[in-house]
């Protein structure tokens, strides 16, 4: 299966685009989709589930035009948007009942399969509260369990561990790492462990423009050599922030201990640590992807 667009874009009014000129291909397994708020993240994940049109350019799944044909993708897509809303005086069982009637599921199989969500989602036990009652990071797992509804060939999740606590977010990336298997998964965040340990490819937006598409480990090895720790004074970190990009401050006894990605070594005293995805994800998105 592959999901790919050409010379997409969307503009919203005037001269405000959304995205422009992404080209993607995408085939089976989890593709992070990183960038810093209002990066086009968002607009591409609406374009690619056809909730709104592309302005220029196409988008094609296995070959075929999904604006001029969307059932072709809508029958196999699962789809959790950043602002998931609920029916707050159904049930989590009656909501997913009614998700599962809209897309088509057969009446056969519907009870074994929300009782196989509602485990993934850890919401048996609440299964038979009203979503009124749920707090934000439940109701946002009532949207993941309704995403995987139809065991969609492709899955788009926008933002999806928005409201989860610590071992909520770990219990999802553990989720999406089981579902890698003969699906595309685009799991779009502008955190960047959401990813780390899940996604077998990486595109990073920034400006609404495509600043690289890479593996973790190719984008790891961009930074290889350049990411330096040192300590500085209070007074000098302005100045350092202004110079190098920063991926990490501690403020210490003696200082504050400083993690920055330079090709040159930034102070005398700097050493050499390794590099994280986090460092070279902000050393990309600070360098326009020049170094990609």
């Amino acid at each position: 299966m592959i999901l790919k667009t050409e010379q997409l874009g969307k503009r919203w009014g005037g001269d405000v685009w959304g995205i422009q000129d992404v080209s993607l291909e995408l085939d089976s397994g989890v593709v992070g989709l990183l960038g810093p708020n209002g990066a086009g993240k968002s607009t591409l994940m609406q374009l690619i589930s056809t909730v709104t049109k592309p302005t220029e350019g196409r988008i094609t799944w296995n070959g075929t035009d999904i604006v001029d044909s969307p059932g072709t993708v809508r029958s196999v897509l699962g789809y959790l948007p950043q602002d998931f809303g609920v029916y707050p005086n159904l049930t989590a069982t009656e909501f997913l009942e009614y998700m599962a009637a809209l897309k088509g599921l057969p009446g056969g199989i519907t009870d074994e399969r929300i009782d196989e969500l509602l485990t993934i989602a850890n919401l048996t036990d609440y299964r038979d509260r009203k979503l009124e009652t749920f707090s934000g990071g439940m109701r946002q797992r009532v949207g993941i369990a309704q995403a995987l509804m139809n065991d969609p060939d492709l899955l788009i999740v926008d933002e999806p561990t928005v409201g989860l606590d610590p071992a909520e977010r770990v219990r999802f990336r553990n989720v999406i790492a089981d579902l890698t298997e003969d699906r595309i998964v685009v799991l779009s965040t502008h955190i960047v462990s959401d990813v780390e340990s899940t996604a077998t490819e990486l595109v990073i937006l920034d400006g609404g423009t495509v600043a690289a598409q890479t593996t973790p480990e190719g984008l790891m090895e961009d930074v290889d050599g350049t990411t330096w720790e040192w300590m500085v004074s209070s007074d000098r970190l302005s100045a350092v922030k202004a110079t190098y990009p920063v991926t990490k401050t501690v403020r210490k006894s003696g200082g504050i201990l400083i993690r920055a990605v330079s090709e040159d070594r930034p102070s005398s005293d700097a050493s050499l640590v390794e590099p994280t995805l986090e460092d070279a994800y902000l050393w990309t998105i600070d360098n326009d992807g020049e170094r990609q």
